[in-house]
């Protein structure tokens, strides 16, 4: 080895040191960035020959940066609801492009935001790739597309169970002769009455109208009339109203015995009865819509009591929902993208899932804290959240930087008297070839 290999030597630290300065450097830089995957810098001795010298000894070294993709952050709450950091193993499926067919690519810088078009795009451009969700549910898992909610229309949902909860006046007088219909009709005046708005299918709100006139000890009958404008259910110049007509039963202590629809011979005990309101279809555009009505239960006073104080209505629930709006969006730790509308309904919309390799460390960066997959990767494994070894979502979090500032300033620090020493192997050497031109004087 001759003092011209020493020389070669020299350089070689002194590139090695230059090359983990900026490893260095681009971990410091990108401190704060969300899914940042912090290097290392991994030095190799070179052979003499690489470097330029005879024999095949050791004579120099090189630096390269070792990625470290598998690595986690710490995760950090956020306020906005499609900030989303993964918990465990995985990638995020995202696009260079809002077309299906753009390059995939595969993140876990999870800063999603809607971009003037509706999708979801991150901080580095990248289009956050879901499966679709139908209206039923079903997920089409056979296509990834760019997660975007403008396109989803306001949302109701028909009523299809109403319960009741009031009070009859035990002492009321008695109305003999009764028939059925005759309250709605007029001919008779009810005891008490209510109106419960119900929903229909298009989102709009129905009222029906609740009336009782005690008939007998311990008996009650019921009408259950619609009272919204009357050609919705008109058929052919005929009002169907009341829709629903019965006889409620009591016990001796005022809790509830029966509830019995008119023409029901089944001798069943219940506290639920069915009406349906016979929509007009050429009208309304209505199908006619069956309500399931709780009215309490047998043997109980959870429902509807006779009790000798004044007739009310204590309380009345019912599903469904008038029309609305979609005011935001939520995203479950299985990836379910839900649309949250201003009525209170939510409908799943997309579906995001993780992306898992057998050797992550092995992806190509592509700048963006995106990564490609590779021969040393192996093929992406898409699957839902939290299956198939993936992690699962937290919406309102963001993945910190691995970004350690303690080890990378010690590591600046060693770094430049590895330099420093590579310069002066340099100097010495330099000093030494002098000395030898001048011997031939």
């Amino acid at each position: 080895m001759s003092l011209y290999d020493a020389l070669a030597i020299g350089v070689s630290g002194l590139d090695a040191s230059s090359r983990a300065l900026s490893i260095a450097s681009s971990n410091i830089a990108n401190v704060n960035t969300v899914g940042y995957k912090a290097s290392q810098s991994e030095f190799s001795t070179m052979l003499a020959s690489v470097n330029g010298g005879v024999g095949s000894g050791d004579s120099g070294v090189m630096a390269s940066a070792q990625q470290n993709i598998v690595k986690q952050g710490l995760a950090f709450a956020t306020t906005s609801p499609t900030d989303l950091a993964i918990n465990g193993n995985g990638f995020f499926c995202v696009g260079t492009s809002a077309d299906a067919s753009s390059q995939m690519l595969y993140t876990r810088a999870g800063s999603f935001t809607a971009n003037s078009a509706g999708d979801l795009v991150n901080s580095s451009g990248l289009y956050l790739m879901g499966w679709p969700v139908g209206a039923d549910g079903t997920v089409s898992s056979s296509t990834l597309q760019p997660v975007n909610l403008s396109g989803m229309a306001g949302k109701g949902e028909a009523t299809t169970t109403m319960s009741i909860q009031a009070n009859l006046q035990a002492s009321a007088t008695q109305v003999s002769g009764y028939t059925p219909g005759q309250m709605t009709a007029g001919t008779v005046t009810p005891d008490f009455q209510r109106t419960i708005d119900v929903y229909d299918s298009q989102g709009g709100a129905q009222p029906i109208q609740m009336s009782y006139v005690k008939t007998g000890a311990n008996t009650w009958a019921y009408e259950a009339a619609y009272t919204g404008p009357e050609a919705n259910i008109d058929n052919n110049g005929t009002n169907p109203n009341p829709i629903a007509t019965g006889t409620i039963t009591f016990n001796p202590d005022g809790s509830l015995a029966n509830v019995v629809a008119t023409g029901d011979t089944s001798g069943n005990t219940s506290g639920t009865i069915n009406l349906t309101i016979p929509w007009n279809t050429a009208n309304s555009g209505l199908v006619p819509q069956t309500i399931s009505v709780n009215m309490g239960t047998p043997l109980k006073t959870d429902g509807t009591t006779q009790f000798d104080s004044a007739s009310a209505l204590n309380n009345s629930t019912v599903d469904g929902a008038v029309f609305g709006d979609v005011i935001g969006e939520t995203v479950g730790s299985d990836g379910t993208v839900y649309a949250n509308y201003s009525n209170g309904l939510t409908q799943a919309a997309f579906k995001v899932p993780l992306a898992t390799f057998a050797n992550a460390d092995g992806l190509t960066s592509v700048g963006g804290q995106a990564y490609a997959a590779s021969m040393q990767s192996g093929k992406a494994l898409i699957n839902d959240a939290g299956t198939a070894g993936g992690g699962t979502i937290q919406a309102d979090a963001l993945e910190g930087s691995t970004v350690d500032l303690a080890t990378e300033f010690t590591n600046m620090i060693t770094t430049q008297q590895a330099y420093s020493a590579s310069a002066r192997v340099i100097t010495t050497a330099s000093q030494m070839l002098d000395e030898l031109m001048q011997m031939q004087h």
